[in-house]
């Protein structure tokens, strides 16, 4: 039997499988490590730290699997939305942290780029607008603020091609990654614009030349690279993707129709299309298949599931107590107690902007909210409200994409695991919810992409796996009492959005 490994570097933790070629998950290893957040709106990680948990996943997934290193044929590697990418020097070492997706300190560039970049222009070229989310952005901020660090950099790379470099010694960057940094990727061309890069003072030369499908195989281990993870040397690394992408092809989105919603420490509500979207506010990047062909749309909420983890980290300390103590898992109590709530948690509203927002919101100044409360609430009727809040996202994002999204939504991510969650988001958005049969994210595009690469798999062969499960079904009674706690969920946004750029102010 041969073997692959999918590795996907999250947010807060990395994760590597193995699985056989008839889709079968032999072993998997989870490293987690915490963003570094010196200020507020401030979001960014060192590379090493990504760099150790990926070797230290792979390596610890190769050996409980304890298959003979010369069946494991092939390795591909996705990643978290890296932002501004890693700013490198001429010796490819890191020049400062990495300022990821969920960093938004860059509001000034953003408005240097409104006044400066014609809009229409931008958006023609790059099918993409203007907000600190966006790497170009991102980079932007570092060329005015850091100058010393500024004159460093030769190269920007995300965090999936830092990594891969480090193990093959290979540079390459795939599609959605570049297609990602928003503002200087010409989705037309499928390339560079250099034109926008000279409007905006960035060098050509700072972004990888070769861009490359994410099944390709970008080079194999370095004989130091295959030591550390206790492979082969020259076992082939396929290039890989953002993760939300990936994600959405690990549960067997090939063609455009399908509608995804990858919910981890952000969410990624994704329409795939072979053709121009009617849609407002929405990020859009070259899709991990048919990368020149296909085109990937998504908004969805900056903090998902994050605020979900920050609840039961700052609110549930006796849940969790009790988990470190041999007890139940604390996500499950909570869910447990937030069962026994009715729809709508008794009349509260969470708005869950606790980093900003980005697409479809767009507001740096928002603010996370909890509206409604009362004597008579407790802590299972907030809890329920945050579930819910995240729900509310997802039905905002779908309903920006302008298109007919089918008979279900597909869930991936941290929500599959709750049965709670996951009706929350059926009876929310009015749509049927189908989860993967396995909880393996973005790590089973990894290993499908490897085989495609490798060529030990073909897009036949995958789509034979079975990989989703049953429908969840919408609760119409409950669908039409959420409607009017959506209603609310924007009413009290825009009632409260000039106090939150007050608020931001002083």
């Amino acid at each position: 039997m041969k073997y692959l490994i999918g590795t996907d570097i999250g947010t807060s933790g990395t994760k590597s499988i193995i699985m056989d070629t008839n889709g079968k998950l032999i072993a998997s290893d989870l490293q987690e490590y915490d963003v570094l957040t010196p200020k507020a709106l401030w979001a960014e990680q060192w590379p090493g730290v990504w760099l150790d948990a990926a070797k230290r996943s792979v390596k610890n997934a190769a050996e409980k699997a304890g298959v003979d290193k010369k069946d494991i044929k092939g390795l591909c590697i996705s990643g978290l939305y890296g932002g501004s990418g890693i700013p490198l020097d001429k010796n490819m070492e890191p020049v400062r942290p990495c300022m990821i997706w969920m960093d938004r300190r860059a509001a000034d560039q953003e408005q240097w780029v409104k006044e400066n970049i014609d809009g229409e222009k931008l958006a023609r070229i790059t099918h993409n607008g203007t907000d600190p989310y966006y790497g170009y952005i991102k980079i932007l901020w570092i060329r005015d603020n850091e100058p010393a660090n500024w004159a460093k950099i030769k190269l920007f790379l995300p965090p999936n091609a830092y990594v891969i470099y480090k193990l093959t010694g290979r540079v390459a960057i795939d599609y959605s990654s570049a297609g990602n940094i928003g503002g200087i990727f010409d989705m037309n061309t499928r390339y560079w614009s250099y034109e926008l890069m000279d409007d905006m003072g960035i060098p050509r030369s700072m972004m990888p030349r070769d861009i490359v499908t994410s099944d390709t195989v970008v080079g194999g281990l370095t004989f130091d690279a295959a030591a550390e993870l206790g492979l082969c040397e020259d076992t082939p690394v396929c290039a890989g993707g953002v993760d939300c992408g990936v994600a959405s092809f690990g549960l067997g989105v090939f063609e455009p129709g399908e509608y995804v919603a990858a919910i981890g420490t952000s969410m990624c509500a994704a329409f795939i299309h072979d053709r121009p979207l009617k849609a407002e506010n929405l990020i859009e990047w070259p899709y991990v298949i048919r990368s020149r062909h296909l085109s990937y749309s998504f908004g969805g909420g900056a903090t998902a599931g994050a605020v979900v983890k920050w609840f039961r980290d700052n609110f549930a300390e006796l849940e969790k107590a009790e988990e470190a103590g041999g007890g139940k898992n604390a996500y499950y109590v909570l869910d447990k107690q937030a069962k026994k709530i009715p729809a709508g948690s008794s009349g509260l509203i969470v708005l869950p902007f606790f980093m900003g927002e980005r697409s479809p919101v767009w507001d740096t100044n928002a603010k996370g909210v909890i509206f409604g409360l009362s004597l008579a609430h407790t802590k299972a009727h907030i809890y329920r409200a945050f579930l819910e809040a995240v729900a509310y996202s997802l039905r905002h994002t779908m309903e920006s994409t302008g298109e007919y999204l089918g008979e279900y939504i597909l869930l991936a991510g941290g929500v599959t695991k709750s049965r709670l969650w996951r009706q929350i988001f059926a009876d929310v958005t009015g749509y049927a919810a189908v989860c993967p049969v396995n909880d393996v994210e973005a790590n089973l595009g990894d290993v499908m992409l490897a085989g495609l690469g490798t060529g030990l798999l073909t897009l036949e062969d995958i789509k034979r796996w079975q990989v989703l499960g049953d429908k969840i079904l919408p609760n119409p009674e409950i669908h039409q009492k959420y409607n009017e706690y959506y209603k609310l969920y924007h009413s009290v946004y825009q009632d409260l959005k000039k106090d939150m750029e007050l608020i931001s102010a002083i």
